[in-house]
C-alpha cells in the first residue's frame, strides 16, 4: 500500500478533532497532518504534527502540500448554518473558494484522493420530508446549503474533469461531547446535554416537534473513514452521499435525558433557527450508502444519551 500523508484542514473544529484522531490510529500519528486558523484544540496537543493554515490562501496551502508530501487531504472548514445566515458573504467566500483551492491543488498535485463534507442544509422546503431520497427536489434556502449545493457539482465536475477522487457526505446533525458545536441549527442537540448536567434545565431554541435527522460522532467518524477507504469503483455517487442514523425531536432527547435526570426540565423558545430546521427534512433515506460502501449506523437514541451524559460528567 502506498504510504499516505494526510492533511485535515479545519482540524480544530467539532468534527475535525474526533476525524484527525481517528486517522492517526489508523495511518500514524506523524503522517497525518492537522491544521487550523484556530489554536490546536487541547485534544489534539501531543499526538502529531499541527500547523497554522488558511485555506483561503492558497499558496500557503500549496507550499504545506508539496512541502509535507500530503496525498490526501480533508477540508473541513466551513461557516454552518445559523452562523452563515449572519455574515452571508463571508460564509460563501469562505465555503466555496475553500473547496476550489483544494480542488485546484488536488488536481495540480494529483493527490490521491480528497474528503469534503456536505449537509442535509442543500435540501429545502420544497425537498420530501420523510425519508428524503439521495435524488430530489432540492432548493436550500440557506447561504450554507446554497454554497453546500454548489460545491458537491464542483466536486463532481472536478471527478469526471479532471479525475480528482473527492467523496462526500451529507452530513445530519453532528452530536459530540469532545468539542464544541460550530454554529448549527441541531446544536440544540448538543447543548441541551451540557445544560441538563449543569443547570437540570434547557431553553431550546427549536419548537418541541421539530424532527431533524441527527448522528452520533462515533457514526458520524465511521461513516467518512468507510467512504474514504471504499475501492473508488464502487462510489456512484461524486456529488455528496445521503447518510442517515437518527431522527427525533427536542421533546424526545428530552424525555431520554429525564430517565437519566429525572428533575431536568425544558422550555420552548424558537428563534430564527425554526425558520432553517423547517426548510430541512425530518428524516434521510440513505439505501444508495448502504449499498455501495455497506453503511450502517451502530448507535440509538438511548445508547447516544448514555454515552453523552457518562462522558460530560467524567
Amino acid at each position: 500500500m502506498l504510504k499516505e500523508r494526510i492533511l485535515v484542514i479545519g482540524a480544530s473544529g467539532q468534527i475535525g478533532v474526533e476525524l484527525t484522531l481517528a486517522l492517526r490510529k489508523i495511518y500514524g500519528n506523524a503522517n497525518v497532518i492537522a491544521s487550523d486558523l484556530r489554536e490546536q484544540n487541547p485534544l489534539l496537543q501531543g499526538t502529531g504534527p499541527y500547523v497554522s493554515l488558511d485555506v483561503m490562501n492558497k499558496e500557503m496551502l500549496h507550499v504545506q502540500v508539496i512541502r509535507q508530501g500530503i496525498t490526501q487531504i480533508y477540508l473541513l472548514a466551513a461557516i454552518l448554518s445559523a452562523t452563515g445566515e449572519k455574515n452571508p458573504n463571508l460564509a460563501w467566500n469562505l465555503n466555496m473558494q475553500g473547496l476550489l483551492n483544494v480542488l485546484d491543488i488536488a488536481r495540480e498535485e494529483k493527490l490521491h484522493k480528497v474528503y469534503w463534507p456536505s449537509s442535509i442544509a442543500v435540501f429545502g422546503p420544497t425537498s420530501p420530508k420523510i425519508d428524503c431520497p439521495q435524488q430530489t427536489i432540492i432548493e436550500p434556502t440557506t447561504v450554507y446549503g446554497i454554497s453546500k449545493y454548489a460545491g458537491e457539482f464542483w466536486c463532481n465536475y472536478y471527478f469526471h474533469r479532471f479525475g480528482v477522487d473527492v467523496r462526500s457526505i451529507r452530513y445530519p446533525g453532528l452530536i459530540s461531547y469532545k468539542s464544541a458545536p460550530g454554529g448549527g441549527t441541531t446544536d440544540y442537540a448538543v447543548e441541551i446535554f451540557h445544560d441538563a448536567l449543569a443547570d437540570k434545565h434547557y431553553d431550546c431554541f427549536l419548537k418541541e416537534n421539530t424532527y431533524l435527522p441527527m448522528m452520533y460522532m462515533p457514526d458520524a467518524i465511521k461513516a467518512t473513514i468507510s467512504l474514504m477507504e471504499a475501492p473508488a469503483k464502487d462510489i456512484t455517487i461524486r456529488t455528496s452521499y445521503n447518510v442517515g442514523a437518527l431522527s427525533f425531536s427536542p421533546k424526545e432527547l428530552a424525555e431520554c435525558i429525564q430517565q437519566h435526570i429525572p428533575d431536568f426540565t425544558i422550555a420552548y423558545l424558537p428563534d430564527y433557527r425554526q425558520s432553517i430546521a423547517d426548510s430541512w427534512p425530518s428524516s434521510i433515506n440513505d439505501a444508495v450508502a448502504r449499498k455501495d460502501w455497506n453503511w450502517s449506523p451502530e448507535y440509538t437514541l438511548e445508547s447516544m444519551t448514555q454515552e453523552m451524559l457518562e462522558n460530560l460528567q467524567k
